[in-house]
């Protein structure tokens, strides 16, 4: 190699050996954001276990739940089908969104998120581009919940439009509370640990909800949390969308919700991601 007097190697042949061509242009957000959901996709592809969560579990949730407990609440296991569906379609998928701050916690202690960090791209595109990809697992899930759904008898009185919908306002919700799961893989020293603290706070977010049985069956106290709970109020939404009578106000309540959380929870998480050593 060339070098000066001084020792150091000559700045203008080194630029030759290393930058041959005209450097590649900066990555947009939207580009490097979708290209980091690409990764999170092709993951499973190499991973197919991954797919368990949305695959299996929808399928053992909607069966055991609805068999174990329809005749013991409402005498029939397919009216009770038509009341318990959506409130097992929101419980499969918020319980998937767990896994997004399991994920983030495994790339960042195999060093993995270093090596982002130092790209020329779009800092917060790799949180968004595996926000994006949990987005696809959620609509994966929803579709088997549904599919199987109707195989077993359960009949939407919106029609294919409400259910729609209501998928969509689900996704909307889950991608909302992702954040949550997010800041906690960042602060969080281990996968375990992200996943213990996690299911503390879902198991009574979902089982203390109106997803099994109707809250005015419940002692007093126990009805006040359940009224405060957001996954009831995303439950009854989701059920006037597919058997019908929702109001805007339910529907309005949910958003609300989802931008109070991105409102919180986003901000800081990026704040932490950033200045993460």
């Amino acid at each position: 190699m060339t070098t000066t007097r001084t020792g150091e190697p000559d700045q203008r042949h080194l630029r030759g050996v290393l930058a041959s061509g005209a450097r590649p242009p900066r990555p947009s957000a939207l580009s490097a954001s979708l290209t980091f959901g690409w990764r999170a996709l092709l993951k499973i592809k190499h991973v197919p276990e991954q797919l368990f969560d949305v695959t299996l579990f929808p399928v053992l949730f909607l069966l055991m739940f609805t068999y174990l407990f329809g005749g013991a609440i409402v005498g029939s296991t397919e009216e009770y089908l038509q009341w318990v569906l959506p409130g097992i379609l929101v419980m499969t998928v918020v319980m998937i969104t767990l896994y997004t701050g399991v994920t983030l916690n495994t790339d960042i202690t195999k060093g993995v998120f270093d090596r982002f960090r130092s790209l020329p791209i779009w800092r917060p595109s790799p949180l968004a581009g595996a926000l994006l990809g949990d987005a696809v697992r959620y609509t994966m899930a929803s579709l088997v919940v549904i599919v199987l759904g109707l195989a077993l008898g359960f009949r939407p009185e919106n029609g294919v439009v409400g259910v729609v919908l209501s998928v969509l306002l689900l996704i909307v919700f889950c991608y909302s509370l992702s954040w949550i799961w997010t800041l906690l893989g960042l602060v969080l020293r281990t996968p375990n640990s992200v996943m213990t603290v996690s299911m503390v706070v879902m198991f009574p977010g979902t089982f203390l909800s109106n997803i099994f049985v109707d809250p005015r069956t419940m002692p007093g106290w126990l009805q006040a949390f359940v009224d405060v709970n957001p996954v009831t109020h995303l439950v009854t939404a989701i059920r006037g969308l597919m058997h019908g009578g929702v109001t805007a106000g339910q529907i309005g309540w949910v958003l609300a919700a989802s931008a109070v959380m991105v409102a919180l929870f986003a901000p800081v998480t990026m704040y932490l991601y950033r200045n993460r050593n």
